[in-house]
């Protein structure tokens, strides 16, 4: 079954990728998740605001920590090679299909490596603004929310911004994609690399995302290819 195969594919990432303990934030509520993890980051950049000043990188540091274990690259990252994933499935030679299993593998963990600076470079423009949460929406039974925020500063027009959080089969929560005015991130990226990966494949994406990902952290702004 594809889910089982997905599930494969998941495990063999997660063992190259480990991430930070989750414990402290409450991961069975999509809304408290999202507010939890919105607190704790933007309290965090504050706090280290010094060490940022002195080396962007800082960044990184805080984005692994603090949003990491709270974000469900996995499921991204097999949602942007979309058709991609069933190919390798079709795959009758057992060899070719361990080979492509561990491009995929090695696909997911350039795909977190690339969020890692992208989140990262978000954050450079962090100035103390404030977040507002919509009211919490009903998940019983559901297997995918959407949790609402808005950003507000002074003087500026607020900046909506919504999150797609799923559950997993552990009944956690986690989020996967984030929608901004209208735009899913997650569609923009997976438009922007089918083409790529239909002519150049798995593995040349997964070293275009690394190679992305090792540039210094700065902020690249919505137009831009990375």
């Amino acid at each position: 079954m594809l889910k089982q195969f997905l599930a494969v594919i998941a495990l063999g990432a997660t063992l190259a990728v480990q991430s930070v303990s989750a414990a402290e934030v409450k991961l069975t509520d999509p809304n408290k998740m999202v507010r939890q993890v919105s607190e704790h980051t933007f309290e965090r950049i504050k706090k280290d605001q010094p060490l940022i000043v002195k080396d962007k990188e800082h960044l990184r540091v805080i984005v692994e920590e603090e949003l990491m274990p709270y974000i469900d690259y996995k499921y991204a990252a097999l949602r942007v090679l979309g058709s991609e994933v069933s190919k390798v499935r079709a795959i009758k030679d057992e060899a070719q299909k361990a080979k492509a299993i561990k491009d995929i593998q090695e696909f997911i963990g350039a795909f977190r490596s690339y969020l890692v600076a992208t989140y990262a470079g978000v954050f450079t423009q962090y100035t103390d603004q404030h977040v507002e949460f919509g009211a919490a929406q009903p998940f019983k039974g559901k297997d995918v929310v959407v949790v609402k925020t808005k950003i507000i500063e002074d003087g500026k027009p607020d900046i909506k911004i919504d999150f797609k959080v799923r559950e997993d089969r552990s009944g956690e929560w986690r989020a996967y994609d984030m929608i901004a005015e209208g735009i899913s991130l997650l569609d923009a990226k997976q438009s922007e690399l089918q083409g790529i990966l239909r002519q150049q494949g798995i593995a040349h994406v997964s070293k275009l995302l690394e190679q992305k990902s090792q540039l210094p952290v700065q902020f690249r702004g919505n137009n831009s290819n990375d």
